[in-house]
């Protein structure tokens, strides 16, 4: 996992634009055109944080970059848990495998970040968050983590930053993939790839990439009593609630001139969950997402991209396999963007539109709206500073139009030490939930809204490089529950009363020491409700102060051994911090061992000292486990 430091070179944004021709300018993928120049090194190019391509050391934002060599390492059991101890990010799970999980990035609300998988945007538009518990961590190939307001570049509810998901990539001529494992709980995880790229110096080529996975647990009883609430009665099972997922990506590409290459990806995961509810305690779930790209590039100072896109969710509910209700919503999208050097800037500009709908069981007063985004953004470097300015206007067939804007400057005032500060607008778009569900919803819902300021510090040295970033957010017109009772809603109804102030730190350093590959951080945060009714300076819900993790790692020869220890300080579970939820550490192992050239063994133990804990109250977290893969990597 690599966090941003100091860029020592002073790279031009007109290099950038070149680079641009590598890797996808808008939403794209990290793996950018695989029919393009082998030698790039495309883990150390991020897309996220500016929509064009840049050296993860140039970027002004505070990002953090999980590779498929991560991935591979580490070997987590799911997405939420490759996520968790990420800076500033908390994970809050109800339960064990397969349960319903969210993120808090920089202590912002589960529904504040944007998340894209190869560029679309996917998740509920009905609920307005992300099954992260449903994308099989075999089928990804990187992630970027973007922290901070970034509104004026993708739109809607990038209050807290954006996470953006890549699907495999090929990373040569040929390559097969396998893999095998099993641990406790009577968890079993299979999967295997193909893909394959051809060399692109003649001026075409194309790429391919074809990888499914499986899964299936019996899990942990995911539920505990809760002495206070009275449905206890109906919802607590006693048992395991199991988890199965079964997935497929598929992706493909050509380029047919030095100016012209497009590509088309495919991931559709399916699942099927048991839990504890009074209302249902089973669900079959589908997340689909279908995306494609044309891009032209005429010359080294232009680039004009166009994207098209679809993503899907699906739920399926029952209670003892009698059919209860259903949940559909789609999201289509398109972008056009262009990208311009004007002398040693980059300016960009784009175009945004996108569809969502819902439908299922459950009747909305309205299924259907559009945003249509227009945005520009400016890149340039002075000497040893660097600026990054951009400008957006959006507007809604709901809620009507909100304009945003940011501005990051970078200073290397020396060769080792860059200095950065930032302040951007940002704002939560009202979920079909919050607007018409019936009986619920609120009509007259306005957008939430944010503003925040950021400072930081980064080193790089021969001996590593580390990095802090203070920050403060203050959050307008936060949709909550309103008990006021109104002509139309006797019991209440959502409304834009509340307000939040969030302050917080984070530091992350990395290094080796005797050979031993170190990655740390920490996050303090202080998210308080100042609302300035109930709850007033009350800590928000499931964000916890204090968060780190530590991760070591050595190979000796063909073996490998790793360790994590990831911890986090109590929370409350409710707005009225009534609920407290203690904190917790965690310590992993994880020893590794190649036995051949393409052949490897590993066993992971997690939760090595069996802590009971848990991220949300009353769904407990699984204590020790084991898993033993094999894997297969060959040519």
């Amino acid at each position: 996992m690599r966090s941003v430091f100091l860029s020592t070179p002073r790279r031009s944004l007109l290099a950038l634009a070149l680079a641009s021709l590598i890797v996808p300018t808008v939403r794209a993928q990290p793996a950018g055109n695989p029919a393009s120049d082998p030698a790039t090194d495309l883990d150390d190019v991020v897309v996220t944080a500016t929509r064009t391509a840049q050296t993860i050391d140039a970027t002004l934002a505070a990002v953090t970059v999980i590779t498929r060599e991560d991935i591979d390492r580490r070997a987590p059991a799911s997405l939420p848990d490759l996520l968790r101890g990420v800076p500033g990010l908390t994970i809050g799970a109800n339960g064990g495998p397969g349960k319903v999980a969210s993120s808090f990035l920089r202590g912002t609300d589960s529904d504040h970040v944007v998340v894209l998988i190869d560029g679309v945007r996917a998740g509920s538009a009905t609920s307005g968050g992300m099954a992260f518990q449903d994308l099989p961590v075999e089928q990804i190939e990187r992630v970027e983590i973007v922290r901070g307001p970034v509104s004026s570049l993708y739109g809607a509810d990038a209050v807290g930053g954006v996470i953006q998901i890549f699907t495999r990539r090929p990373h040569g001529p040929f390559q097969a993939t396998v893999n095998i494992g099993a641990g406790n709980f009577d968890t079993q995880r299979y999967g295997a790839g193909v893909s394959g790229r051809s060399d692109a110096s003649g001026g075409h080529g194309g790429w391919y990439s074809v990888h499914a996975a499986h899964e299936t647990t019996g899990g942990i009883d995911s539920y505990r009593d809760n002495p206070a609430s009275p449905w206890d009665d109906f919802a607590l099972d006693p048992d395991r609630d199991g988890y199965r997922n079964s997935s497929l990506s598929l992706g493909g590409g050509y380029r047919f001139t030095p100016a012209w290459d497009v590509e088309a990806r495919a991931l559709r995961a399916e699942g099927h969950n048991d839990y504890d509810s009074s209302w249902s305690n089973e669900s079959d779930v589908v997340q689909e997402i279908l995306g494609s790209r044309v891009r032209y590039t005429p010359s080294e100072q232009v680039t004009v991209t166009l994207n098209a896109g679809r993503s899907e969710d699906t739920s399926h509910n029952y209670y003892d396999g009698v059919f209860i209700d259903r949940f559909d919503t789609r999201r289509d999208s398109g972008s056009l963007q262009g990208d311009f050097g004007v002398g040693q800037a980059l300016l960009s500009v784009g175009f945004d539109w996108r569809e969502d709908q819902v439908g299922g069981t459950t009747t909305y007063d309205v299924e259907q709206r559009i945003n249509r985004g227009l945005f520009g953004q400016w890149q340039q470097r002075f000497g040893a500073h660097a600026l990054q300015a951009s400008l957006r206007r959006d507007d809604d067939t709901q809620f009507g139009g909100e304009t945003t804007g940011s501005v990051l400057w970078g200073w290397d005032f020396t060769d080792a030490l860059r200095l950065t500060a930032s302040y951007g607008t940002a704002y939560k778009a009202p979920t079909f939930n919050d607007l018409y569900f019936p009986g619920f919803g609120n009509a007259a819902l306005s957008p939430e809204t944010s503003a925040s300021a950021e400072l930081g510090l980064r080193g790089k040295h021969g001996w590593g490089g580390w990095s802090v970033n203070a920050f403060q957010t203050r959050v307008d017109d936060l949709i909550a529950y309103d008990p006021t009772p109104t002509p139309t809603r006797p019991f209440g109804q959502p409304n834009n009363i509340d307000k939040a102030r969030i302050h917080g730190v984070e530091v992350t350093t990395e290094t080796t020491l005797a050979g031993w590959s170190v990655q740390a951080n920490a996050t303090w945060l202080d998210p308080r409700n100042d609302s300035g009714g109930f709850g007033d300076d009350n800590l928000l819900p499931r964000r916890p102060r204090l968060s780190g993790r530590i991760d070591v790692d050595r190979s000796f020869g063909a073996w490998s051994v790793g360790g994590s220890v990831n911890g986090a300080g109590e929370r409350y579970d409710d707005p009225g911090n009534f609920v407290r939820v203690p904190g917790y550490g965690t310590t992993d192992v994880r020893v590794g061992y190649r036995f051949a050239q393409a052949w490897s063994v590993q066993l992971n133990l997690d939760n090595v000292f069996d802590k009971d804990y848990e991220t949300v109250a009353f769904y407990p977290q699984p204590g020790r486990s084991w898993f033993v893969s094999l894997r297969y990597s060959g040519q």
